[in-house]
């Protein structure tokens, strides 16, 4: 059980910044963040974002683990996919109202992140639900 918790996590955590990756580096991303231009980094920290990415997986799996009893459906899929968009209303829909709200930004990037938040989370609850079950 541990020892597929970890792995599970690690996984999801490398593909969580593989998504990441490319969500936020394709041609559309790119010129839809060009808001952000005057305050973007020039270089991104990989070392810092490998460990983010690594730490969002453990903590994600770990919650899926705690909440597996009370997520709606008897199968891991669905427990998986109801997880996802917990994660994603949680994650995705509270971070785009706020910067709908704080931002001058285009309604085509606000739902570019709705869209890409909500199969990037869905991918990853499918995963927990297929590969995660509490001990005992």
């Amino acid at each position: 059980m541990v020892l597929r918790y970890i792995l599970v996590s690690v996984g999801s955590g490398i593909l969580f910044g593989v998504m990441d990756a490319l969500i936020n580096a394709n041609p559309l991303a790119r010129k839809l963040y060009e808001v952000y231009q005057p305050i973007m980094r020039t270089e991104v920290n990989a070392i810092a974002g490998i460990v983010i990415d690594l730490v969002y997986g453990f903590a994600m799996a770990g919650i899926f683990l705690l909440l597996y009893g009370s997520l709606p459906g008897q199968s891991g899929m669905i427990k998986g996919l109801s997880y996802g968009l917990l994660m994603w209303f949680f994650r995705v829909v509270m971070y785009t109202a706020t910067h709908w709200m704080m931002f001058r930004v285009s309604t085509g990037m606000l739902l570019y992140g709705l869209g890409s938040g909500l199969i990037e989370m869905l991918v990853l609850g499918v995963i927990y639900g297929l590969t995660l079950r509490p001990a005992g």
